[in-house]
């Protein structure tokens, strides 16, 4: 059976995913920009209503994954915090200068998240040697690697998640993830052998206010983005008989 992880930011999506047969949820603040560190408050109230495991990014801030020492202490600082709140896992990636893992850095990490289960984000697409960027994720311990295989989506990184997938050869999970649907999804399983599917399945939905003022005119008052239970029903009919 194919786990579809559900990428979220909010409460409400947690719900609809739970809902919609989510295996796991990825917890994030501001997936707008990729996703970083969920603010201790979502997490809190995220595990009171979880029924499925809880893995919270640990990115402190966006764009590269290239951090400063300063960001490294501030995500030890984040592990041992959301650690404390219950959550089961956590998701984080860096690079160093010359686009590889930053080993002695992920090190530091996974003697902090040590108890925790790891996966290693789509840090790993921006790497200029994938196979041993794998074999220093491997040596590491974390448990799965979120890719797109190197590519814009995951349909497009079919030929990619394949070796990544030999080259683990069980040794932990590839999961596939960027522009994961329903139309595609059977095709990256069958060409890929991954057993882990991740997609946010979001959508905007118009407000629920019922009053709606000019606000300054901000665009995000009037909608927000949240996940869609249809998308992952249909992503889970794509996925019988796998």
């Amino acid at each position: 059976m194919i786990n579809i992880e559900v990428c979220i930011d909010n409460m409400e999506s947690l719900l609809t995913a739970q809902r919609a047969g989510a295996g796991r949820i990825e917890l994030c603040s501001s997936l707008a920009l990729g996703g970083v560190t969920p603010s201790l408050g979502l997490i809190t109230q995220v595990m009171k209503h979880a029924e499925i495991p809880v893995y919270a990014m640990i990115r402190p801030r966006d764009g590269d994954f290239l951090y400063s020492s300063d960001e490294i202490e501030m995500m030890l600082t984040e592990i041992h915090s959301v650690r404390t709140l219950g959550v089961q896992g956590v998701v984080f990636g860096l690079l160093n200068q010359q686009a590889q893992i930053d080993s002695d850095a992920l090190k530091s990490l996974m003697q902090a998240s040590k108890g925790l289960a790891v996966t290693f984000h789509r840090a790993i697409d921006c790497c200029e040697d994938i196979e041993l960027a794998m074999e220093t994720i491997l040596a590491a311990g974390c448990e799965r690697i979120l890719t797109s295989g190197l590519a814009s989506s995951a349909d497009l990184g079919i030929d990619n998640l394949k070796k990544m997938v030999t080259q683990s050869n069980g040794r932990l999970s590839i999961m596939a993830g960027a522009g994961i649907n329903a139309n595609n999804v059977a095709r990256i399983v069958k060409n890929t052998g991954v057993q882990e599917v991740h997609l946010s399945g979001k959508v905007s939905r118009a407000s629920h206010m019922k009053a709606v003022v000019n606000c300054g005119y901000l665009p995000e008052f009037l909608k927000m983005n949240v996940t869609d239970g249809k998308k992952i029903d249909a992503i889970k009919q794509s996925l019988q008989g796998f």
